[in-house]
């Protein structure tokens, strides 16, 4: 064996820093998920709309959940971003990640939108 000096740990990023503080129980899991999605944004140096249509590009690839959906494109809408636009970055992607992909993804995103209208109907129940 030879010695040698053992490699010592990069820093963390803030975002790093927040995941092992979420792990390690030292802050609340929703409040440090919202100021890393807060930070994302304000540090991509992107509009609002063509950050949130990344996003939704993001979800459709790594094939996420409804309630990612639901989640994203809630926010989407507030910034602007149209049915016609999520479209449009569904049939740009389409080529990369695709078609099953995609199909699955727009399953997702009617899922999402079942998922707002119970609520919205339960709510005005209530």
């Amino acid at each position: 064996m030879t010695s040698g000096t053992v490699p010592q740990p990069r820093s963390e990023s803030p975002s790093e820093s927040a995941l092992n503080s979420i792990a390690a129980g030292d802050a609340p899991v929703l409040e440090r998920l919202i100021a890393m999605n807060l930070d994302s944004m304000e540090h991509s140096e992107l509009d609002a709309k063509t950050y949130f249509l990344v996003r939704v590009a993001a979800l459709v690839a790594m094939d996420a959940a409804p309630v990612s959906y639901l989640m994203n494109l809630g926010m989407a809408g507030d910034a602007g971003v149209t049915l016609e636009d999520v479209q449009g970055t569904l049939v740009a992607i389409g080529p990369v990640v695709g078609t099953a992909r995609v199909a699955s993804s727009a399953g997702k995103i009617l899922r999402a939108f079942g998922l707002a209208a119970a609520v919205a109907d339960a709510d005005q129940m209530a």
